[in-house]
């Protein structure tokens, strides 16, 4: 398995007309994995179906699905995880602690950027100190807010105090250490997120350029961005890692709507998908055949509601559990998903440590009685009617209107859908907190543990918090939870949150996702990871 990878917020989903029927096929990826079908071009280049990434190519600065691919693609992490979610070296030899406070790296001998520079304990340091400075207006800064010093680099307000964080410090040209503003016994797992990544000298000279023509030390080297069309990468020959690349590099095309990828994917003009188009549901298995993928991975989808508009700002957690009990998730996932979402039992996906079935209890049970008198209860929803933004390229609208029907006809109160033009519209409506009522959340893991879908979504300072949620207990129980001396107890402790989840509901639990996708038959060792995307290293082309 390639490094960590993190497709942060989920771009796609697949959904159908009521009624329509599944055929049968694949439920899985290329089941040889392997080249034995054809012969193989080691050189060949292939193509994957992508969206226009949000923001520039900086790994600070992509929290979204298209631009964490291509990220992916580029640039390595210390530290990797096999397909049990274990820990495995990538770039770092051994992360190392006695404490849970103090890690100390020390990294492989040998790797180099794509430019030929060595790459250092300095070109980690340093990049951390420059994606964390609150002056760079990275997305991810807060992920760096676990190291000693990082308030002096990113203070709530005015200019930082210091160019540095006092927790990092680089002892020779393979060693460095971090030390911890609080003990964090998972902390070793974060580091496989794309965050973390190093970067060489070239970027300080021009960040915004670098954002264009990246240079990282990955399996693949960056060879071109046409913007809205296609992003470029080619196979990094003096690349170090584990995952070396089985191609010669990736064509990441640009869709605007998935209906036409699929109609490319079976004429040969893209090679992989990550996800099926909506309409094409019923049928890509008996088009594809072995083709066809259908296998879950580690991502859920929810509504959160705006809790900084004035229609959530003060609301009685009560409401929202009404709504959230007002949809009938069974029905919804067999028909209008036609089988490829679980029904959600809780805020943390499977597959990940600490995945309890039942977390959420009631809150996700289908009641209309009980959902209309919670949201009475609680003083009602206000105006009597909500909206559920949603980008229109994903996949998303079927779904959503089966949703407002639901909550609709349970309780009475108006729903319709919020359409915008793309996912990279969606997210910036989001960030610039101009959401009405609710929006769809997918979220999908950057490390294998429950932490990662309760701190990094409903801590109140948390970059993925989108919503505006705000509680001091649960700020102070996630404190909690990343002090305690195991993982296994920060891992319960976690568990003990989200159990408490369905008296402040943060957000609506929908589903699970799962991958549903397809390949050409140009190409053969297809398998996708449990973020949900292609393994690109793995892929072979066929002559």
């Amino acid at each position: 398995m390639r490094g960590a990878k993190s497709a942060k917020w989920v771009a796609i989903a697949a959904v159908v007309a009521l009624g329509a029927t599944a055929c049968g096929g694949s439920d899985g990826g290329d089941k040889d994995k392997g080249a034995d079908k054809g012969a193989v071009n080691a050189n060949g280049k292939f193509s994957v179906e992508v969206g226009e990434p949000q923001n520039p190519l900086q790994p600070a600065n992509t929290m979204e699905s298209n631009g964490s691919i291509v990220i992916d693609s580029l640039f390595s992490q210390l530290v990797g995880y096999d397909t049990k979610g274990n820990i495995t070296m990538v770039n770092a030899e051994s992360v190392d602690t006695k404490d849970n406070s103090t890690y100390t790296v020390k990294l492989k001998s040998g790797w180099k950027f794509h430019d030929g520079t060595p790459v250092t304990a300095e070109s980690y340091v340093k990049a951390w100190n420059w994606a964390a400075n609150v002056k760079n207006k990275q997305t991810n800064s807060f992920w760096f807010s676990d190291i000693k010093g990082y308030d002096d680099v990113a203070p709530a307000k005015g200019d930082p105090k210091s160019e540095t964080m006092s927790g990092l410090k680089v002892v020779d040209d393979t060693t460095f250490t971090i030390e911890l503003s609080t003990p964090i016994p998972y902390y070793v797992y974060k580091l496989g997120y794309q965050v973390f990544s190093p970067l060489p000298e070239s970027f300080y000279k021009d960040p915004a350029a670098a954002g264009q023509k990246p240079v990282g030390n990955g399996p693949y080297k960056f060879v071109s961005w046409q913007h809205k069309k296609l992003i470029e990468v080619a196979r990094n020959d003096d690349y170090q890692g584990p995952n070396k690349a089985k191609n010669g590099g990736v064509l990441f095309k640009n869709y605007t709507n998935l209906e036409t990828a699929y109609e490319d994917l079976k004429s040969g003009n893209v090679d992989v998908l990550r996800q099926i188009a909506p309409k094409d549901l019923p049928v890509y298995k008996q088009d594809l055949g072995d083709r066809a993928v259908d296998k879950p991975y580690s991502a859920i989808q929810s509504m959160a509601p705006a809790f900084y508009g004035k229609q959530f700002k003060d609301i009685d957690p009560k409401v929202i559990k009404g709504l959230s009990m007002a949809i009938d998730r069974d029905t919804i996932t067999k028909t209008v998903l036609q089988g490829t979402r679980e029904p959600a039992t809780g805020w943390v996906a499977q597959g990940v440590l600490g995945y309890q079935p039942d977390a959420a209890g009631d809150a996700v049970k289908y009641d209309p009685a009980a959902a209309k008198a919670l949201i009475k209860e609680g003083g009602g929803v206000p105006g009597n009617a909500i909206s559920i933004q949603f980008n229109a390229d994903g996949g998303h609208k079927e779904w959503v209107e089966a949703v407002c029907g639901s909550i609709t006809k349970a309780t009475g109160v108006a729903c319709v859908g919020a359409s915008k033009a793309d996912f990279q519209a969606d997210l910036n409506a989001r960030q610039a907190k101009e959401v009405k009522s609710f929006y769809r959340s997918g979220w999908v893991l950057d490390f294998p543990m429950n932490a990662n879908f309760i701190r990094d979504l409903f801590g109140t300072k948390s970059d993925g918090n989108q919503s505006g949620f705000s509680n001091k207990k649960i700020d102070a129980d996630i404190k909690a939870a990343d002090s305690a001396p195991t993982l296994e107890e920060s891992e319960k402790l976690y568990q003990a949150i989200e159990k408490e989840l369905p008296n402040y509901m943060p957000s609506i639990p929908l589903w699970y996702y799962k991958v549903n996708a397809g390949y050409s038959e140009k190409v053969s060792g297809v398998d996708y990871d449990q973020s949900g995307d292609p393994i690109l290293t793995n892929v072979q082309v066929k002559k």
